[in-house]
């Protein structure tokens, strides 16, 4: 009587090899999303390292050539 009824099991190879595509798609976001994350909180832990610190290179100016030289200018000298 079985026969009647559709017989044996249905094959559900094809919908376990698409769950299982589905699960390693998720895990790689997951790892991935992790990876991001980690890079943000050290390159947030930098900023703080280098605003917390600072240092010579702090108070130099980006806009001159060679900012250890300071101003070349004779009128921008203090006293002259």
């Amino acid at each position: 009587m079985g026969g009647a009824f559709g017989g044996g099991k249905p094959d559900t190879s094809a919908a376990e090899a698409q769950l299982a595509a589905q699960r390693a798609e998720t895990e790689r976001m997951r790892k991935e999303a992790q990876d991001e994350k980690r890079d943000m909180q050290e390159q947030m832990a930098a900023k703080r390292r280098a605003t917390s610190r600072g240092g010579k290179r702090m108070l130099l100016s980006d806009t001159r050539l060679n900012p250890e030289l300071g101003l070349e200018d004779e009128q921008n000298k203090l006293g002259g």
